[in-house]
């Protein structure tokens, strides 16, 4: 039966979307014992229609600097290239690497600029800090902050990802154990949301450098 696209039986039943669900995400960062780790999946889709599978969320910003952006995929794409500009833009102006805060509170600016028309983008980063050690924050579309010292999450996964995240973490993680309770974590949750799996990747960032591993999950 063909009922036209505006009709009162085609809206019947039908739910609205929020623009963050479109393509789908679970984004972690967690922090261990003078490391830190971050990890995504890897669909790329829209709604529950799969693209592809090796769309990288997480991006590197320096060699201990390293953001995950869930949401939009369209804006995700612009924000990084904002991002790597205003980066380029410090180093040469400052002579210096961004430290961790420094480009929290910079992607917070960013995106609190354009509130009234905001990107459609809720950050996590996660950085590993000469003085302070691990550091990792999380944001929402207008670049409010928050700030923690376990663990946070970003995504559609996000509220399966706070549950198993709760119940493995723990502190003073090697960077081992950091990798295999990420790990778990990450699989755990994704498999229990439709929109994010397919494949994940992890980043330990530890002093001597950056260890990056993807991982296998179910693709159904």
């Amino acid at each position: 039966i063909f009922l036209p696209p505006n009709s009162w039986w085609s809206r019947k039943g039908s739910a609205t979307m929020s623009i963050m669900q479109y393509n789908g995400s679970g984004i972690v960062a967690m922090c261990g014992k003078d490391c830190v780790a971050i990890a995504s999946d890897m669909r790329y889709g829209i709604q529950q229609q799969t693209i592809a599978c090796d769309m990288h969320k997480v991006f590197k910003m320096t060699d201990n600097i390293f953001i995950g952006l869930s949401g939009l995929i369209t804006d995700m794409q612009t924000l990084k290239q904002k991002f790597d500009f205003r980066m380029k833009m410090y180093s040469l102006r400052e002579n210096r690497p961004m430290r961790p805060k420094i480009f929290s509170n910079l992607v917070s600016t960013i995106l609190y600029e354009k509130r009234f028309g905001p990107f459609f983008c809720e950050p996590v980063i996660a950085g590993l800090d000469e003085k302070e050690g691990p550091f990792i924050s999380a944001m929402d579309l207008i670049g409010a902050p928050v700030f923690a010292k376990d663990f946070v999450v970003a995504g559609t996964a996000g509220e399966e990802l706070y549950g198993v995240c709760e119940a493995f973490w723990k502190p003073d993680m090697g960077p081992d154990e950091l990798f295999e309770t990420i790990s778990q974590s990450l699989l755990a949750a994704v498999d229990r949301d439709c929109l994010a799996g397919w494949g994940a990747i992890v980043h330990v960032i530890t002093k001597k450098g950056v260890i990056t591993k993807k991982l296998k999950s179910r693709q159904d």
